[in-house]
């Protein structure tokens, strides 16, 4: 190695991408320090436990038997036996895909977009032309756009037409997946892999003890590496290439950056160069998840139930018991309801009680004894749930998708890379990045 690469690689943030880097690393003889700012490790890949014996993820995380596997943990995970999703519309629940098929203006306005698009070239310019197109005008006006608009908090015509690559796994792929996990008895991955390919032997799995489980087996063997309550102040580019950065005040040089920040945040704190500023005007969803404990269980019509009218403060319902009966004690289940909000306004300044009380009121529709039946619940924050594609940004946006443009600056993970992707694809992606990096440092 040359003295420029025995300068160690910086890695900002010990979620799954950080670490997923930092052991690869470290496997392959590459020094290596690790910034967390936070006091462990794990980030939003955590599971919180009550005295009640309810477990509360933050937000929907899918491990899949191949993520697991990779990592090392499969010995430690339950098969996922059952997923399931379903549409609430009109005072009545339509399971995903097969139920909306049955809707004769669903399938009719389906097949005539397939038709409209047959030999075509347009290319859809917003998430709703693309809806439209791919799903029809019913579908796409009653479901999917009333969803993403409430899911990002901005109109679908004002999104790229990129959301939709990352939603949809085709019709027809869709049908088969979920038919395989039918046959199979197991939940079969569906939707959520991009990177490798989704069949009916790659299935859902949770780890015993939590998703942490993951970043925990990932951290084994970086003792003395990770360095926790240290956020990153800046990074220091000088002459188009990283040199390091900057920690309560003091330089550590680098031979390259592993960024998992936000890019939003990745824009603030480069300094040196104006490369990356214009990051700063990407957006991030905030997200509010209210998980409601209740007596009972089977109270939704199925593990997800996606509530696309308005009348609804929340956009999806998921009743993690059904899939996963061990996150309840038994004769108990958990409801989380998702609520996409800005920071400060009215739906995050709620108290937890209001806002759990206010999702049990608007449960009624569905579970009419609702209130009779609730226990309580746990309010979960986070102001960066998912990343908004806005059309005004979206040349620059995939300008980043090809690299950061500093030299050995990378930026890695869900939010670092500013993608709708899910753990495998961000620890699969994170491992071909540092592979490329290892390469260059042999």
């Amino acid at each position: 190695m040359t003295s420029e690469t025995n300068k160690p690689t910086v890695i900002l943030g010990a979620g799954l991408a950080g670490l997923t880097a930092a052991n690869f690393l470290r496997s392959k003889n590459v020094p290596v320090i690790l910034y967390e700012a936070g006091n462990k490790i794990a980030g939003l890949a955590q599971s919180f436990h009550d005295t009640d014996g309810f477990t509360y993820d933050f937000g929907a995380h899918f491990v899949t038997n191949r993520l697991a596997e990779k990592i090392g943990v499969m010995d430690k995970c339950r098969t996922v036996k059952h997923y399931a999703e379903t549409v609430w519309l009109g005072g009545k629940s339509y399971g995903y895909p097969f139920g909306l098929m049955r809707v004769p203006r669903m399938t009719a306005s389906g097949v005539a977009a397939q038709l409209k698009s047959f030999g075509s070239h347009a290319k859809p310019e917003s998430a709703a032309d693309w809806f439209r197109a791919s799903y029809g005008a019913a579908l796409a006006d009653e479901v999917a756009i009333p969803l993403t608009d409430a899911w990002s908090g901005a109109k679908a015509a004002d999104l790229s037409a990129a959301v939709g690559g990352g939603i949809s796994s085709g019709i027809a792929r869709t049908l088969w997946l979920k038919m395989a996990s039918r046959l199979t008895n197991r939940a079969v991955s569906c939707g959520y892999s991009r990177e490798l390919p989704e069949k009916a032997s790659v299935y859902h799995v949770y780890p015993e003890g939590g998703i942490g489980t993951l970043c925990q087996k990932l951290a084994e063997g970086l003792n003395g590496t990770v360095k926790l309550e240290s956020p990153v102040e800046a990074i220091l580019v000088e002459d188009g290439k990283v040199a390091g950065v900057r920690v309560s005040g003091k330089i550590q040089e680098a031979s390259a950056v592993i960024s998992t920040a936000p890019v939003h945040v990745l824009g603030k704190i480069v300094e040196g160069t104006s490369r990356l500023a214009h990051l700063q005007k990407f957006r991030y969803r905030p997200m509010i998840f209210v998980n409601l404990r209740f007596e009972g269980r089977g109270l939704l019509p199925d593990v997800v139930t996606w509530t696309p009218e308005n009348e609804f403060p929340f956009f999806r319902l998921t009743e993690t018991p059904l899939s996963m009966p061990w996150l309840a004690p038994k004769g108990k289940t958990l409801i989380t309801a998702d609520i996409g909000c800005e920071k400060d306004d009215e739906f995050w300044q709620m108290d937890d009680e209001t806002v759990g009380e206010l999702c049990v009121e608007n449960l009624k529709p569905l579970i009419p004894n609702a209130k009779d039946l609730y226990m309580g619940c746990r309010v979960l924050r986070t102001p960066i749930a998912y990343p908004v594609f806005l059309r005004e940004y979206e040349t620059e946006r995939q300008s980043f998708a090809e690299g950061t443009g500093i030299e050995n600056l990378h930026s890695v993970g869900r939010n670092g890379e500013f993608q709708h992707i899910f753990m495998e694809d961000v620890h699969h992606r994170t491992l071909r990045k540092m592979r490329e990096l290892a390469s260059i440092f042999q």
